[in-house]
């Protein structure tokens, strides 16, 4: 699996920090921030269906997932 780096305040990063550990709801930050991006891409998902956008980037007509192969 690919590693990262993200740069965020401190703020967020101690919002984030109360929901990680024995009593929250992620086992680590990795697992909450892997939560998060795929909630975040679900509901984007969500909007481009309403929009008619995702039935183009499903069939490849924008060239991105070409590119990617």
């Amino acid at each position: 699996m690919p590693k990262i780096s993200v740069e965020m305040p401190g703020e967020l990063l101690a919002d984030l920090d109360e929901h990680v550990g024995d009593d929250g709801k992620f086992v680590n930050r990795s697992d909450a921030v892997r939560a998060s991006v795929r909630k975040t891409l679900d509901v984007l998902d969500e909007i481009d269906a309403r929009h008619g956008r995702l039935a183009e980037e499903e069939s490849g007509e924008n060239g991105a997932e070409e590119a990617t192969e």
